[in-house]
């Protein structure tokens, strides 16, 4: 198992996308929130163990990249943080789990590698980036006195 502590996150994400490019299950180590008996976190991080056929990998509003996937275990999608990410294992065999149909977005394009995909997933949430670059794409004209 590769420990995410003894590497940068961008290397566990590259590992990761190649992971989802060539369809190979990943076995992760990871700290997911407890859930007391009605089903509500405590939170309580507690480690899990679980190999996951991943089909996205995703940021979130507050900057948290998700790992998606879909658990070998019970055949249920499951969603992981990277920053919760404590060990991993990339698989040689192929997926075997029927994944749900990715979701059509529009803005997302093909990625030449995995540093276009990451410079692109940080770009698109970050407002202070397309507040500078929309200011740079359409220069603010003076208004006529």
């Amino acid at each position: 198992m590769r420990h995410t502590a003894k590497q940068t996150n961008l290397r566990t994400l590259e590992d990761l996308h190649k992971a989802l490019a060539r369809k190979r299950p990943v076995t992760i180590h990871a700290l997911k929130e407890e859930k007391d008996e009605r089903g509500r976190k405590t939170g309580n991080l507690v480690p899990t163990l679980r190999t996951l056929e991943i089909y996205d990998l995703t940021t979130t509003a507050d900057g948290n990249i998700l790992i998606h996937g879909m658990d070998r275990e019970t055949g249920e999608d499951r969603n992981f943080r990277l920053d919760r990410l404590l060990a991993y294992t990339v698989h040689r065999t192929t997926y075997t789990i029927a994944r749900p149909a990715p979701e059509a977005d529009a803005e997302r394009p093909d990625f030449a590698d995995e540093a276009d995909f990451i410079a692109w997933e940080i770009a698109r949430t970050d407002a202070e980036y397309w507040t500078e670059y929309l200011d740079e794409a359409r220069p603010v004209q003076a208004l006529a006195a």
